[in-house]
């Protein structure tokens, strides 16, 4: 499997037939150096949430290439008016589809859609743990530290993606607690320096670190899982 972090917590997730994407913000996102034509082939689009840098370009993306969006049922049902293939969730729920399965997890956050100047019920953040050929990933998607994550552990999650920018999210010091909680063999931190209130230092968290294997990520850099 392999992975590629676009910025913020945007995530490609390719192998074999599956080409996922994870809260597809694009346009909007000075981090991210790809535009959305270049995005082609995509299968699946995963929504932690309803707020812009998440749920992002996902009605445009998922037009273009026929995806399949999963996300909670709130989103999912405001989705719907614009006739996309869509997948309702909510936390706790696993599901199984043609190239595993996908378990839809605790976050602590908000979930509000902006639409026209108002603020529509988003329901619950989430989190995802992704399973393709015995190969878990876990996007946090934007969370609090929560004592739920310990229960993640059982998961045996070989990748976890985990925000550390503070402000809306962890910030670096819970970022390292929630890695203790969830064990995952490798954690990638996402969520930082798209905007001034979220600047942080992922060498930091980096050095931090002690239970598990960090890897930090550039823009547009893959790794293989």
């Amino acid at each position: 499997m392999k992975v590629t972090y676009l910025g913020h917590s945007v995530l490609l997730i390719e192998e074999g037939n599956i080409k996922a994407i994870v809260d597809p913000f694009i346009k909007g996102n000075d981090l991210c150096t790809i535009s959305i034509d270049d995005l082609t082939d995509i299968t699946h689009i995963y929504v932690t949430h309803g707020h812009d840098d998440h749920i992002g370009d996902t009605v445009e993306i998922a037009k273009k290439n026929k995806a399949l969006v999963i996300a909670n049922h709130e989103i999912a049902a405001y989705l719907d008016k614009f006739d996309l293939r869509i997948h309702a969730m909510h936390i706790g729920g696993r599901t199984k589809f043609d190239f595993g399965s996908v378990k839809m997890t605790n976050a602590l956050h908000g979930s509000g859609i902006s639409e026209n100047g108002n603020m529509l019920y988003g329901g619950n953040p989430c989190g995802f743990v992704i399973e393709i050929n015995g190969k878990k990933v876990y996007h946090a998607g934007d969370t609090g530290l929560t004592y739920d994550m310990k229960l993640l552990e059982d998961e045996n999650i070989d990748l976890a993606f985990l925000p550390i920018g503070g402000n809306f999210t962890m910030d670096i010091e819970d970022a390292v607690k929630a890695t203790d909680f969830i064990k995952a063999k490798t954690v990638v931190p996402m969520h930082y320096d798209t905007f001034e209130l979220i600047k942080a230092d992922p060498q930091l968290f980096k050095n931090k670190v002690k239970s598990s294997k960090v890897v930090v990520l550039k823009v547009n850099e893959s790794m293989n899982v």
